[in-house]
C-alpha cells in the first residue's frame, strides 16, 4: 500500500493521507461493481488494500446517502478535495499500477467490466 500511495500522491500531486483514502475508496467501487475475481485479484496483490477498503466503507453515513456507482465515487473524491482533473490522474495512475501488478488484459477487463470506468483508463 505504501508504495502505491507514494505513487499516487506524487504524480498526482495530492497528499499522502488523501492518496490513501481514495485508494480505499476506489478499490471499494471496484469490488462492488467490476468483476469480481478480476478485482479480487488486483486487491489481493496490493497489502494492505483490505483494510484501506474497510476505512473507506466506514466513513460515515453521507456515502451510504449517496447510493452506489460511478457519480457516488466522484461526489466522495471531490469531497476529499479533489478536482476533476485530479481524479482522473489518480484513476490513470492506478489503473497503470494495476496492471504492473495484475498484467494489462486482467486490468483492462475490469475496466470494461466496470460502468463508467472507460472514460478514466
Amino acid at each position: 500500500m505504501d508504495e502505491l500511495v507514494g505513487r499516487l500522491a506524487a504524480k498526482a500531486g495530492i497528499d499522502g493521507a488523501v492518496a490513501e483514502k481514495t485508494i480505499g475508496i476506489v478499490l471499494g467501487f471496484l469490488r462492488n461493481e467490476g468483476p469480481s475475481d478480476k478485482v479480487q485479484a488486483l486487491i489481493d496483490q496490493i497489502p494492505g488494500a483490505e483494510a484501506a477498503i474497510a476505512t473507506a466503507n466506514n466513513s460515515g453515513g453521507l456515502s451510504r446517502l449517496m447510493g452506489g456507482g460511478l457519480m457516488a465515487v466522484g461526489t466522495r473524491l471531490m469531497a476529499l478535495g479533489l478536482s476533476m482533473s485530479e481524479i482522473q490522474n489518480v484513476a490513470r495512475e492506478l489503473f497503470r499500477f494495476g496492471r504492473d501488478k495484475i498484467g494489462a488484459d486482467q486490468m483492462g477487463e475490469i475496466i470494461s467490466g466496470t460502468p463508467g470506468l472507460s472514460q478514466f483508463a
